[in-house]
C-alpha cells in the first residue's frame, strides 16, 4: 500500500517526507512502547504509534522504519519533525485512534508486522 493511500485513508496530515508519498509499505505495528518495536525487524513497516518524541525517530531509524503515523492528533515537535526530515522519514498525524487507525489500514488489506521470537 502506497503511503497517499494511508495519507487518504486515515485523512492525515503529512508533518515530514512529502517526496516520499510514493513508498510502498507491506505491513504495519502499532505500539506506544518502543521496546516493542525493537522486538521485530521487517523492511517496508508501517509503525502506528501515539509516542511523538525523538526516540520515536531514533527507533525508526535504527529498524530501518521510513513512514511513522502518530494518532490522537498527536504532533510531534518541531525538534522531532527535523530529525524525521533528515533520515528521510514519512511522519504524518490522524486524528484517529491507535485501534481505529490499525482498523482501518488492516481492512483495506494492510497485513500487520511479521513478530520475530527471540
Amino acid at each position: 500500500m502506497k503511503l497517499l493511500e494511508i495519507k487518504s485513508l486515515l485523512d492525515a496530515e503529512i508533518l515530514s517526507g512529502h517526496q516520499f508519498l510514493d513508498r510502498e509499505v507491506t505491513n504495519a505495528f502499532a505500539a506506544d512502547l518502543m521496546s516493542d518495536v525493537l522486538a521485530f525487524v521487517d523492511d517496508k513497516t508501517l509503525l502506528l504509534t501515539g509516542l511523538t518524541n525523538p526516540h520515536t525517530i531514533r527507533t525508526a531509524e535504527m529498524m530501518d522504519i521510513h513512514s511513522i503515523v502518530f494518532v490522537r492528533g498527536k504532533r510531534p515537535d518541531e525538534e522531532t519533525i527535523r530529525m524525521a526530515e533528515e533520515n528521510d522519514i514519512v511522519t504524518m498525524t490522524t486524528r484517529n485512534i491507535l485501534f481505529v487507525a490499525s482498523g482501518i489500514l488492516y481492512s483495506k488489506g494492510l497485513s500487520g508486522a511479521n513478530i520475530i521470537h527471540k
